[in-house]
């Protein structure tokens, strides 16, 4: 897996309450932001601390494109397509090296 391309990403806290989405050419280092609330003072706020999905682009431009689409989406939208490739929501972290 290559972190260092362009990636749209899902936050989420422990309750699986709330949702971020966000797009970043190093995924990994976005993530460590978040984690130390280095990130978005709305991750910071609401504890989004979970990363549950994510989507690999070539080109920047179309993970901001995509991102844009999933903030507009319904919750359950975005909850199904989490599950689709994360059935139980876990933090995905736990499966990188």
């Amino acid at each position: 897996m290559l972190f260092k391309d362009p990636h749209v990403y899902i936050m989420t806290n422990a309750y699986r309450a709330t949702f971020y989405i966000g797009v970043t050419s190093d995924l990994r280092a976005r993530v460590w932001q978040h984690i130390n609330n280095e990130g978005s003072a709305f991750v910071k706020k609401y504890r989004l601390y979970d990363l549950v999905y994510y989507e690999s682009f070539i080109r920047i431009t179309d993970a901001i494109d995509r991102e844009k689409q999933l903030k507009n989406w319904y919750r359950d939208w975005k909850i199904n397509l989490i599950k689709s490739i994360n059935p139980q929501m876990k933090d995905l972290r736990a499966n990188w090296k």
